[in-house]
């Protein structure tokens, strides 16, 4: 059986990945839940690089 997400978690992984992709509510829905929290942690793991790289900016590195 494949875990699913508790529906206030569903809605947080739906919005986060919605935010950064614009992928369809629908098409998130699709999605099963690991696949899902694979996005958020990628997502996660671009943001994190992204400011990484402006504070080396910002403090002249």
């Amino acid at each position: 059986m494949t875990p699913r997400a508790a529906p206030d978690h569903l809605y947080e992984e739906i919005a986060f990945i919605a935010y950064h992709f614009h992928w369809s509510y629908e098409t998130l829905l699709a999605l099963e839940h690991g696949e899902r929290r694979r996005w958020c942690d990628e997502i996660s793991r671009i943001n994190a690089r992204m400011n990484t790289d402006d504070q080396t900016t910002v403090l002249g590195g």
